[in-house]
C-alpha cells in the first residue's frame, strides 16, 4: 500500500500532523500493548513452538487474542480446521469494527481496505470511533492518516515486544504471571475512558457477559461481550438523545 497515492489532498505538513495526532493519542497505550505483546511471544515459545514457527505467527497472524486461543489448541493436538476456527471466532468482533469503519474507507480499492483491515486493532478502534464518529464528513485524509499514525504505531509496539517475548521465552520462568500484569495494563487503559454513560454501560455490559459466557467453547463469550457492549452503549445513547429530545 502506498499511503501517499491513496489518500491525496494533504500537504506533507498536515500529513505528517495526522500521524503524530494518532501516534499521539497511542502513546498512553503502549505499555499495554507491549506487555500483552510479550506474553503473546512468550506463551507462543512455552508450548513449544520454534522460535522461527513463533516469528512467523507473531507477523501473520498479528491478532494476541487468536493466538492465544489456538496456542492450547495446538499443544492439544487439535486439527487444523479447529484450530482456524478458534481464532475466526475470537476475531468475529472485528466484523463489527469493519462496519463502523466502512464509511471512511470504502472510496479505497479492495487491496488497501485489506492492508487497513490487517493493521486495525481494538485499541485503534477505540481512538479512532470517539474522535471521528461523529465528523460530518466521513473518509477525510486526515481521518486515515490519523488512523494510520496509532495502526503503525501500535503494530510496530507489538511486534517489537513480542519478537522480544519471543526470544526472552526460554529464559522467562513461571512465576513472573506475565498474564496477569497485561490483564492489569489493559484494565489502566480501560477505566480513564470511562467518562459517559454509553461507554460505562458498554463496559459493564461487556463484562457481564465475557463473565457469564467463560464456559462456552472456542472463547465465544468474548464475541459475547464485544455484542453485547455494543449493544448496550448504542442503545445507551439513543436514550440520552430521546430525553434530550423530550426535554427540549
Amino acid at each position: 500500500m502506498r499511503p501517499s497515492a491513496a489518500v491525496p489532498g494533504l500537504s506533507p505538513q498536515e500529513r505528517r500532523a495526522a500521524i503524530v495526532a494518532g501516534l499521539k493519542a497511542l502513546a498512553p497505550t503502549t505499555v499495554a500493548i507491549g506487555v500483552w505483546g510479550m506474553v503473546s511471544g512468550v506463551a507462543m515459545v512455552k508450548i513449544g513452538l520454534s522460535q522461527s514457527l513463533a516469528l512467523a505467527m507473531t507477523f501473520l497472524v498479528y491478532a494476541g487474542s487468536a493466538q492465544l486461543a489456538a496456542l492450547p489448541l495446538i499443544v492439544a493436538g487439535a486439527p487444523v480446521w479447529l484450530v482456524f476456527a478458534a481464532g475466526c471466532v475470537v476475531n468475529l468482533r472485528f466484523v463489527i469494527f469493519a462496519a463502523a469503519l466502512h464509511p471512511y474507507f470504502r472510496r479505497f480499492s479492495r487491496w488497501r481496505r485489506l492492508g487497513l483491515g490487517f493493521l486495525t486493532s481494538d485499541i485503534g478502534f477505540v481512538l479512532f470511533m470517539p474522535r471521528y464518529g461523529d465528523a460530518a464528513v466521513k473518509g477525510t485524509p486526515e481521518q486515515t492518516w490519523f488512523f494510520l499514525g496509532s495502526a503503525l504505531g501500535n503494530w510496530v509496539t507489538w511486534q517489537v515486544c513480542s519478537v522480544a517475548g519471543i526470544l526472552l521465552g526460554a529464559v522467562v520462568p513461571q512465576s513472573w504471571s506475565l498474564e496477569f500484569a497485561a490483564v492489569l495494563a489493559l484494565i489502566a487503559i480501560v477505566v480513564p475512558m470511562v467518562a459517559s454513560w454509553p461507554v460505562a454501560a458498554a463496559v459493564g455490559a461487556a463484562s457481564l457477559a465475557g463473565w457469564a459466557g467463560q464456559p462456552l467453547p472456542l472463547r465465544l463469550g468474548l464475541v459475547l461481550a464485544v455484542v453485547a457492549g455494543v449493544w448496550a452503549g448504542v442503545a445507551t445513547e439513543r436514550a440520552l438523545e430521546r430525553r434530550k429530545g423530550v426535554g427540549a
